[in-house]
């Protein structure tokens, strides 16, 4: 399980560290993708076949699944970490995330997110006001 926010940096060359903590469950090769609310997804590689064949078994006359299959895999690209612990980071990911030097890495169950800091605060901003109502729905799900 992925848990916790961390802080770093990515280089001029696209380079990102991978917090330890995150690199023993992701495992040397993982996937990278385009994620919602313009950050990156982050999957091991046993969570993205998982993810993969639930997508494959949706019905793809539906326009809303071809179109969302097609920007979520379009996107995607495996990482592998070298010596150093880091990633390098394709142009049209850093651009759908605006990355630029400060990221926050977040750790949200089974994947990991990649946010630039500037998104990543205002949307911590936005969610924590809505945050008492999502908990009550939360509650009615019996959660």
């Amino acid at each position: 399980m992925f848990m916790g926010e961390y802080i770093h940096t990515i280089d001029g060359k696209g380079r990102l560290i991978i917090p330890a903590k995150f690199r023993e469950a992701l495992g040397k090769q993982f996937i990278v993708t385009k994620g919602l609310d313009h950050c990156l997804f982050v999957y091991p590689l046993g969570e993205w076949n998982s993810l993969e064949q639930k997508l494959r078994a949706l019905p793809f006359t539906q326009p809303e699944v071809r179109s969302f299959v097609r920007f979520f895999f379009s996107g995607a690209t495996e990482c592998e970490l070298d010596k150093q612990g880091r990633i390098l980071l394709p142009a049209n990911l850093r651009d759908y995330a605006q990355l630029e030097k400060d990221l926050v890495l977040v750790g949200v169950s089974s994947r990991v997110e990649i946010w630039s800091e500037t998104l990543w605060t205002e949307y911590s901003q936005q969610a924590e006001s809505a945050y008492a109502s999502a908990a009550e729905s939360l509650v009615q799900l019996g959660i």
